[in-house]
């Protein structure tokens, strides 16, 4: 049974994933970053078809050997999140749900810039 939950989250994972390839807005490498981990519990095999992968394997092996997140993706996801931030304060949301989404997202670019780079 618990093999079974890690195997359909692994797929939900690398499904999120996989829209992320073809949708620029959505991260691809964080959500394969959580499907390996529960493939690992899981499904080996499809777990090393991620580590294995040309162009996704790489920044997940890193991630998962070292902690390293790459410059450039560090930079994206500090842009997206000051954009979000950005945009929510524009159109006017109130200000308790934009100081919180700063908040937010700001502990998650303290935690980006923290991690080595490649």
């Amino acid at each position: 049974m618990r093999r079974r939950m890690w195997l359909v989250l692994g797929w939900l994972f690398a499904l999120c994933g996989i829209v992320g390839v073809a949708l620029p807005v959505v991260p691809t490498v964080p959500f394969l970053l959580v499907a390996a981990w529960a493939f690992a519990r899981s499904s080996p095999t499809l777990e090393r078809r991620i580590l294995d992968h040309p162009t996704y394997g790489p920044p997940v092996r890193a991630w998962q050997e070292r902690g390293v997140v790459g410059r450039l993706a560090k930079i994206w996801a500090i842009t997206a999140m000051s954009s979000g931030v950005g945009i929510s304060w524009w159109v006017g949301m109130p200000p308790w749900v934009v100081a919180t989404q700063a908040a937010i997202c700001g502990l998650v670019a303290l935690f980006l810039v923290t991690r080595p780079s490649q």
